[in-house]
């Protein structure tokens, strides 16, 4: 991997996990004093970010972390829906048995978590080898940022997290136990379930943002400052 990739991964740790938050904006030179990497580097991490929606650059703005938008989440979900099932397929036809082992122990690590960054730590670990699994290159790239602004999008709107917990990992479980039998029909039905689910929790958050009237804080980080 070069630097360009390793900033990437930072930066898109980062966004997942809220630490550069929806809305708000940063310089250039506040992400390099922030992730330690130099500038070629950071230049080309961002151009990567961009391309991937997990940030935008504005000559006026700086370099903007998106808001969580319902509408985008649900533009998201149409293409997951897709390339997860044709992931899920290909896993369970060109796994190794190590990558299967793999992503049933996994599966029993998502069992045991009731605590967000424990469970979102779990599945991202389960998403990256289900794509590693899967053999190509190409469907992995496309999937990655897919998934981070989805963990990233059910993070900021977590009310339950009990609840909200149990019924991801079980819906998760299902796709994994059927990956590691092999079972590609099972696999791809239960990703399409997971969809599902994922778009009625999208539908429940606009739902509550409308009852709410839900505003986005002003955020001043660095020398940018966003809304």
């Amino acid at each position: 991997m070069t630097k360009a990739d390793d900033a990437y991964d930072y930066l898109a740790d980062l966004i997942e996990q809220g630490t550069l938050a929806p809305g708000s904006s940063y310089t250039e030179s506040a992400l390099i004093e922030m992730s330690g990497y130099g500038r070629t580097p950071l230049r080309e991490a961002v151009q990567r970010l961009t391309r991937d929606h997990l940030v935008a650059t504005s000559t006026g703005a700086g370099i903007v972390v998106p808001s969580m938008s319902v509408d985008d989440q649900l533009g998201r979900l149409e293409i997951r829906r897709s390339l997860e099932a044709l992931a899920v397929v290909l896993a369970s036809q060109r796994g190794s048995g190590d990558e299967l082992a793999g992503l049933n122990s996994l599966r029993e690590k998502l069992t045991a978590q009731t605590e967000p960054r424990g469970y979102l730590d779990t599945l991202r670990r389960t998403h990256q080898l289900m794509c590693v699994a899967a053999h190509n290159d190409y469907l992995a790239e496309i999937m990655r940022p897919l998934h981070v602004l989805s963990r990233r999008f059910w993070g900021v709107n977590l009310t339950d997290a009990a609840t909200e917990i149990d019924q991801g990992k079980t819906l998760h479980k299902v796709i994994l136990e059927a990956v590691a039998r092999r079972d590609a029909a099972a696999a791809q039905e239960a990703s399409i379930k997971l969809n599902d689910y994922l778009v009625e929790s999208a539908l429940a958050v606009a739902s509550r943002r409308a009852q709410e009237g839900h505003i986005a804080p002003v955020t001043m980080i660095g020398n940018g400052v966003a809304g």
